[in-house]
């Protein structure tokens, strides 16, 4: 297929690469050209805004920030909608809110062009294995459409339902995830206060009920004190400001992760939002005085 791709930051990139050895023929757009350089010599073509990539291609994914980075480029100056044809496909795979979602579908279906939201989970590392796992919200003859190309991406890929629902998967997905780290962090900081061996404690704890990926993963860089790489938490902490932008427009109540919401914000303001999201217990150590 003819496939654009916008979004070559640490995820997009190894997307764009495993879609290139599939076959398809791939057009990039990027505002640094370092970004795209990879690809470029291994056959992808660049182009030099938006709307000429989504002049040369069937369908155009984009992984990016923001729900605002994803409407400008969808409907901004030389944005994608002024090169689609009738029949293009937006397949948006950033974590944006739902309700931008459901509006960019509405807008492009007026003018022909087919919309799907399919954020995606796993991160760096299962995006360069093609090994994420990928909600998608959309019509379903649309996403059968994409299916190919998506399949080049990840391990799982379930149709959750219309335009909007793969946002609000992962939304879900994203609120379990941090609350779990949330539940790590006081742990550990539970056990540094009655002076238990921390990694004695996670080691334990992983042989019980309280088993999960998150206290493997982030219970440990908890206990190796590795707090300077892995997720950033300032995309866990944007996230959550969807979460709870979304609920509150609803008026659904979310008071688990109304609270990780807060610590979240306490990270932030401590200066830790580029760290790893683990800095959790961090903000637990702060607010005791024992930093």
């Amino acid at each position: 297929m003819k496939v654009g791709f916008i979004g070559l930051g640490v995820m997009g990139r190894p997307m764009a690469a495993h879609l290139l050895a599939a076959g398809h023929e791939l057009a990039v757009w990027a505002r640094r050209a370092e970004a795209a350089a990879s690809l470029v010599e291994r056959g992808a073509r660049i182009c030099a805004n938006p709307a000429e990539l989504a002049a040369r291609s069937e369908v155009v994914i984009t992984i990016v920030t923001s729900s605002r980075d994803v409407e400008s480029l969808a409907f901004g100056p030389t944005g994608l909608v002024e090169g689609f044809a009738r029949g293009s496909v937006h397949v948006d795979m950033s974590t944006i809110a739902p309700s931008t979602a459901r509006d960019l579908a509405a807008r492009y279906t007026e003018r022909g062009v087919g919309w799907v939201d399919a954020p995606v989970s796993g991160g760096e590392r299962a995006a360069a294995q093609a090994a994420l796992a990928i909600m998608a919200g959309g019509a379903a003859e649309t996403l059968e459409r994409v299916r190919p190309l998506l399949d080049c991406l990840g391990r799982s890929l379930v149709h959750v339902g219309e335009a909007g629902a793969g946002q609000v998967a992962k939304a879900c997905n994203q609120m379990i995830m941090v609350a779990a780290i949330q539940a790590c962090a006081e742990a550990m900081h539970l056990g540094r206060a009655n002076r238990v061996d921390l990694d004695a404690l996670r080691t334990a704890l992983m042989g019980g009920s309280a088993n999960s990926r998150m206290l493997d993963l982030m219970g440990g860089r908890m206990v190796r004190r590795e707090f300077d790489n892995g997720i950033q938490a300032r995309l866990h902490h944007k996230d959550f400001g969807l979460v709870l932008s979304e609920a509150a427009a609803m008026g659904v109540p979310l008071p688990v992760a109304a609270q990780v919401w807060q610590q979240l914000n306490a990270l932030m303001a401590n200066g830790w939002g580029r760290d790893d999201t683990s800095s959790l217990l961090r903000v637990l150590e702060r607010t005791s005085g024992e930093d």
